[in-house]
């Protein structure tokens, strides 16, 4: 009998996680039941939000509970099925989390032409994360033709697709992130400007990169980024935000003034749109608009994009470490399995 290797959550961390905040066991492979199907994972996706739902802290959707398997999206095949929507080899989306096998609705799951791109891109650029820059940036942030879109997290799997669909749209696009090589990969992707964050000259870097101000600002990040964004933000600028990365692992108020009146007179004063969102709101109405326009453009090359792929289920919890501390360089999937040879 096959055996599941599978990481939960064993408890609730406070601040950075650690390895004793996780459990790895193993038990038996089920059998699904009618209308579901067993699915041996392939890839799958680390993505910042997991570390919301480690916390019971009120959020968008309720926290992964302890004892609980982690929760994540998966490229999986069809090892048996009682469903008539998927047979054994048929390669799906799904929601498997961090185990090598899952027994899924087959209601809740997507199938994948490998034959489109690399099935591993259903977690990346032409899944969850392209699809929040594509809905953030379009919906919310409506960039104009000569308007200036600034991006942080730029390389990352939401950012760098956020600076190519400015482009695409006409706008000018600035990406920041951290580091020399992640700043060259921005130029190769087509942005205009490329800055680093890390920079002791940042906030003067990034003034003179905008010298008519902001119309748009992407906010995956916050911190300082948003701080040295924040006074070149234009009347009527647009502030999409998708993350806080680097507040997840804080454990109390930073350290400073109060800014809380800065940012609301300045919201005021340049009657500014700062709108929170998660991509889930949009899927309906834009899903396979999506789908479409990004598999024409990545056809097109006119959407590039890069993934991180690390080896091994069992060292996810470090990945995922290295992932909300800036160490990927693209979207970071985690290989699983292999193909079966069909």
């Amino acid at each position: 009998m096959a055996t599941n290797h599978r990481i939960r959550l064993n408890s609730r961390p406070v601040g950075m996680p650690t390895a004793e905040n996780f459990l790895h066991d193993e038990v038996p492979v089920e059998s699904p039941g009618e209308g579901q199907v067993l699915l041996r994972t392939l890839y799958l996706s680390l993505d910042p939000y997991m570390r919301g739902r480690m916390s019971d802290a009120k959020s968008y959707a309720r926290p992964t509970e302890i004892g609980e398997v982690m929760v994540g999206a998966t490229v999986s095949e069809v090892v048996e099925s009682r469903s008539p929507e998927f047979s054994p080899g048929d390669i799906v989306l799904g929601y498997g989390g961090w185990q090598e096998y899952s027994i899924e609705d087959a209601s809740q799951l997507r199938r994948i032409d490998p034959e489109i791109a690399p099935v591993s891109t259903a977690l990346g650029v032409l899944g969850m994360p392209g699809f929040t820059a594509y809905a953030g940036l379009l919906e919310i942030g409506m960039p104009k033709p000569g308007e200036t879109v600034v991006v942080a997290a730029a390389t990352g799997p939401v950012g760098s697709v956020v600076g190519q669909i400015a482009k695409i749209v006409g706008a000018r696009a600035v990406g920041i992130a951290g580091g020399p090589d992640k700043v060259a990969h921005l130029k190769e992707l087509g942005f205009d400007v490329a800055l680093d964050h890390r920079s002791p000259n940042f906030r003067q870097e990034l003034a003179e990169a905008v010298p008519e101000g902001i119309d748009v600002y992407f906010e995956n990040v916050g911190g300082k980024v948003f701080e040295a964004v924040l006074p070149l933000l234009n009347t009527f600028a647009r502030v999409p935000v998708c993350g806080l990365v680097s507040s997840y692992n804080l454990t109390e108020l930073p350290p400073g003034p109060d800014r809380t009146g800065l940012l609301m007179s300045t919201i005021l004063r340049q009657s500014l749109t700062v709108r929170g969102f998660i991509q889930s709101e949009f899927v309906d109405r834009l899903g396979e608009q999506f789908l479409s326009d990004m598999r024409s453009w990545i056809q097109e090359g006119k959407i590039r994009y890069r993934e991180d792929i690390r080896t091994g289920l069992d060292r996810a919890p470090e990945y995922f470490n290295e992932l909300l501390t800036g160490g990927n360089f693209g979207k970071m999937v985690v290989a699983v399995g292999e193909q079966s040879q069909r």
